[in-house]
């Protein structure tokens, strides 16, 4: 079995003229990561690796989930190929992943994170917000042969308030 366990970047601002990719949280982003994070701490696996985009808001959101999971910022794996907006493009770095990993936490961008996940998935999710966590089992020890999987959970910010 191989879980995967995506998380879209938390919200962020448009405020100061940035390229997108260094754009930064915002206050809201910042609180919606926190709270989301501390939601699903209880269900995700005691082993995994993390990966993430490393546009900044992305960045910046999975280091707010490594400190309410209590793990050490230096675990994240920062992948540049992960700052992508295309499915096929996140299908890839996924099924490219080490068989040796059966839990992956993945921080990363819409439209990707939505279409990968009605793509694999087997729930229809019109779109993941922000700080949205979404996690699918697949049925398979390797990542290359991930199909169709079972969406187990999903918990978004609205869904926490």
């Amino acid at each position: 079995m191989k879980n995967l366990f995506l998380i879209r970047h938390a919200k962020s601002s448009w405020e100061a003229p940035l390229i997108d990719k260094d754009r930064p949280l915002n206050n809201r982003g910042i609180l919606d990561a926190h709270s989301v994070s501390q939601a699903i701490t209880g269900i995700l696996p005691k082993t995994f690796i993390i990966w993430s985009s490393t546009a900044k808001r992305a960045s910046e959101t999975a280091m707010i989930f490594v400190q309410n999971m209590q793990c050490s910022v230096e675990s994240i794996l920062f992948k540049d190929d992960l700052y992508t907006f295309d499915f096929h493009q996140l299908e890839k770095i996924i099924k490219s992943c080490d068989n040796d990993y059966d839990n992956v936490i993945l921080f990363g961008h819409n439209e990707a994170i939505t279409d990968f996940v009605n793509k694999f998935g087997d729930e229809y999710i019109e779109n993941v917000p922000t700080s949205g966590f979404v996690s699918i089992v697949f049925d398979t020890n390797k990542w290359e042969n991930i199909s169709k999987g079972k969406t187990l959970k999903m918990v978004f910010p609205k869904d926490l308030k």
